[in-house]
């Protein structure tokens, strides 16, 4: 047996999608930017896809919607545009978290060593960021707050509509990246007062390599890409329509299926969460309800993760450390990190991200898995071997 348990890495697309997409590539081949019949089909075809994706997150309007690349594109137009849009107000400081993804938090080194001042708040303990460190750190001068919706690699879900409420109250731009919770949670960018949202389709069953940011209208973007006047002048070149297609597509329906299929993941993780803590000296990383639905991150004292992964998958088992966006350093997470989990415990890390093909069976069969090699490499290591001779104190209880 096979487990695919990797799916906040990247989801197989959709046999819905593929077939609302296969049009565009055959024989609806149009530019949406060119003046003949095809064309003008090509760009009904994009503003009807505009328009389905505004309507999934409630935005106001259609062109509020402008398609990207993907997930980091998104952010870092977001963030730079909002930094743009502060200094010429005088306002040079940004607040974000020390745990989000890369995409933001490089984006926000750029912009330090423009002169920009950044704030990183800590993250507590269960990996919840709470209002109130929002309001403490904001400042006559903050132009931006960026916070991630949903962690990519211990899964814990922020109270982004109370963040956001704070944010509007003290007229503060609020970017979330949304990349983990677009299609699997209630996004509604008006209740919970979401200026500026990034989301990337292959996340949510669609095609990799295109994604949206949200902008509410009001919002001058900075364009990333010079040439043509595509998307209103903020993004040139030309608009992957088939992409862009199976992304409406693939959002539409798993909106549809959302609450279904969380419920089904909930079942599934919980029983895997249960199991996994039966392990000695392993921890679950972040809140064991405020996560989402699909995500189970584990540390286990006394392994090494990449060994742990390597022997899961000859054991059929097809997981991940944390964010496949950094899987070649051989750094801890600085999630992990920023959560206060030191460096020998934060290499031992496990993430398993279910999804709605995940079965019970397969589930059972990473329950089965899992204690065995964890035993395995604890009886090779010599630093678990250390602490069973009590030569050094355990750190995971």
């Amino acid at each position: 047996m096979r487990v695919y348990a990797d799916h906040a890495a990247t989801t197989a697309v959709h046999p819905q999608v593929i077939e609302a997409m296969l049009p565009y590539f055959r024989t609806h081949s149009g530019n949406p930017s060119s003046l003949h019949t095809a064309g003008q089909e090509a760009a009904s075809v994009l503003a009807d896809a505009r328009a389905r994706i505004a309507k999934c997150l409630n935005a106001a309007r259609p062109e509020e919607i402008y398609f990207t690349s993907g997930g980091s594109e998104a952010d870092n137009q977001a963030i730079l545009s909002a930094a743009e849009l502060g200094a010429k107000k005088d306002k040079k400081h940004i607040i974000s978290t020390k745990f989000e993804h890369h995409a933001v938090l490089h984006t926000l080194n750029k912009l330090e060593k423009a002169g920009f001042e950044i704030t990183l708040l800590d993250v507590p303990p269960n990996g919840v960021i709470r209002p109130e460190q929002v309001a403490e750190a904001i400042r006559p001068d903050t132009a931006l707050v960026s916070v991630m919706f949903a962690n990519n690699e211990i899964g814990t879900v922020q109270p982004i509509a109370e963040i956001g409420a704070v944010c509007r109250e003290r007229g503060v731009l609020f970017h979330t990246d949304a990349v983990q919770a677009v299609g699997h949670l209630e996004v509604d960018v008006q209740a919970m007062n979401i200026d500026l949202l990034s989301l990337s389709a292959h996340k949510f069953h669609g095609p990799k390599g295109v994604g949206a940011l949200y902008a509410r209208r009001s919002i001058r973007l900075q364009s990333l890409i010079e040439g043509g006047a595509q998307e209103r002048g903020k993004r040139a070149g030309t608009e992957n329509i088939p992409g862009i297609v199976g992304m409406a597509t693939a959002l539409e329906w798993a909106c549809a299926h959302r609450e279904e299929h969380a419920a089904q993941l909930r079942v599934l993780r919980d029983k895997l969460i249960s199991a996994l803590s039966a392990i000695p000296h392993s921890v679950l990383n972040g809140d064991p309800d405020a996560r989402l639905p699909g995500n189970v991150h584990f540390c286990f004292e006394g392994i090494e993760g990449e060994s742990l992964l390597l022997l899961l998958d000859d054991a059929g088992v097809e997981a991940s450390s944390g964010s496949a966006c950094t899987s070649g350093s051989l750094d801890p997470s600085h999630v992990l990190l920023a959560l206060g989990r030191p460096h020998e415990v934060a290499h031992g890390s496990l993430r398993l991200t279910l999804g709605y093909e995940t079965t019970e069976e397969e589930v059972d069969h990473i329950i089965r898995t899992v204690p065995g090699i964890v035993a395995y490499l604890r009886s090779i290591s010599p630093v678990w071997d250390a602490l069973e001779k009590g030569e050094r104190p355990y750190i995971l209880a």
